[in-house]
């Protein structure tokens, strides 16, 4: 059954008010692909003949954000609905200079010529909402109300993904849409279509006129959508990782040490941590996952006894932090994803780890996440989960107050004591801490003394 939510009805409310002043409109988009494929959209958008400046003046609360490129965003009158509408006016677009945005936009009467001019034939399609019963087929909703220029519905019962009309045309226009083709085939398990693959693939290089934050985006959304192996599979295919992700594809062919490693090289380990991550994971723990083992390839050495990548944790921060500025991730980010990266080969020492140590390793932030990180690694190689089994049950059993207690004295007690203010007071605050930890002191009485007997008493 077809469960209408706050965004259907008001998508539903603009098109009626639309058509009751003699506009055409239509949901359009995404929305309808979603429908017809039995999803729940998340958003709804409405196509109509209406210009932007009609549209702007006929609702009380609208956003003119995009009314250049026929785009007007409509509010609900209930100023605590939090969605907005994406109303946009039928057009024929001009020439792409840029490689991202239309030169001139021509407003259209006509519902064909503004299909004709987006981008895959599944998100091509036009449907009519008050035509929507409450019985759906098994798929989806029945056809019914369906608008279709360009053969979506027939490719989407085929699980093909299609660029409208010529596939170079639709990609030279937006370069994006490649990385968007990328995105959507494997969200929805479909298969790149033949003149589409080869369109992608004799462009790929053309992805460098996008900028790096829009380029990091559509990778964040492969990553984080539930089907980021097949992504970063299509990537590979389309020729598209090597110019957006480089040091990713170095990774094939790197070979490991079977003992170690029986799943393969290092892309088929990659691969097969992407795979695990779940639909709606944080963005942090998927670029960890997928930059984790990225400076394996360039360490790589056959030594006498087995392959191995030493240094390769370093090399692969530093590597991870230049990604990360690449693409403009923030400092948080950048912070998050290189420390998963720098911690990820510490779990094999977890239980030979002194309480202190351990206790400071379940500090670093988000700990949740270096832990999923372990888990991935180890099913995507000997699938021993050991270390991990330990590490959980530590982290979980230690109550919060045990692994970031109160200081049990600060540098004001130093001084006080007589010690003069200097490089040392780390390390003596580092070693009452430790103690605390390790729970050898309980007090400050006992941690000053603990200070006096390693580092001598104060000057006279």
């Amino acid at each position: 059954m077809f469960a209408a939510t706050p965004q259907f009805e008001a998508a539903l409310r603009i098109v009626k008010t639309l058509r009751a002043a003699g506009h055409q409109a239509y949901l359009a988009g995404g929305c309808v692909r979603d429908l017809l494929l039995g999803r729940s959209p998340v958003d709804y958008d409405v196509a109509t003949s209406a210009t932007p400046d009609v549209v702007l003046d006929m609702f009380p609360r609208t956003f003119a954000v995009g009314a250049h490129f026929g785009v007007v965003l409509v509010a609900p009158e209930d100023t605590g609905a939090g969605f907005v509408t994406e109303v946009a006016t039928f057009r024929s677009d001009g020439a792409y200079s840029d490689g991202r945005h239309p030169d001139v936009v021509r407003y259209t009467l006509s519902p064909e010529e503004d299909v004709k001019r987006r981008d895959f034939t599944v998100n091509g399609l036009l449907l009519d909402p008050v035509l929507i019963s409450a019985q759906t087929s098994s798929k989806g909703l029945p056809p019914a109300g369906v608008l279709d220029y360009v053969g979506g519905v027939a490719d989407l019962e085929a699980g093909v993904l299609r660029a409208i009309g010529r596939a170079e045309l639709r990609f030279e226009e937006d370069h994006l849409r490649m990385l968007r083709a990328v995105r959507f085939a494997a969200r929805f398990g479909f298969a790149l279509e033949a003149s589409t693959l080869r369109a992608i693939r004799s462009l790929a290089s053309r992805i460098h006129a996008v900028s790096r934050e829009r380029i990091r985006d559509e990778l964040t959304k492969m990553l984080t959508e539930g089907r980021a192996r097949r992504a970063f599979e299509l990537l590979d295919e389309t020729g598209l990782l090597r110019e957006v992700l480089p040091e990713i594809d170095r990774m094939k062919g790197v070979e490991q040490p079977p003992q170690f490693h029986p799943e393969g090289d290092v892309w088929t380990h990659t691969l097969m941590l992407l795979e695990q991550l779940e639909a709606g994971c944080s963005m942090t723990l998927a670029w960890g996952a997928l930059l984790h083992d990225v400076g394996k390839p360039p360490t790589f050495r056959v030594a006498p006894d087995r392959i191995r990548f030493d240094g390769h944790v370093e090399v692969g921060m530093a590597m991870a932090t230049e990604i990360c500025r690449r693409f403009r991730f923030s400092n948080d980010e950048t912070r998050q994803i290189v420390a998963l990266v720098q911690n990820h080969m510490r779990f094999a020492d977890v239980e030979r780890m002194k309480t202190s140590t351990l206790k400071r390793f379940f500090r670093l932030e988000k700990f949740d996440e270096h832990l999923a990180l372990h888990r991935m690694d180890a099913m995507a190689s000997n699938r021993d989960l050991h270390y991990w089994k330990f590490a959980r049950e530590r982290w979980q059993s230690m109550p919060e107050e045990t692994v970031r207690p109160q200081p049990l004295i600060t540098g004001r007690e130093l001084i006080a004591l007589g010690y003069e203010p200097g490089a040392q007071f780390r390390e003596m605050l580092q070693a009452a801490e430790d103690a605390q930890l390790e729970g050898t002191v309980q007090t400050s009485e006992q941690a000053l003394a603990l200070v006096r007997e390693r580092f001598g008493a104060p000057p006279a």
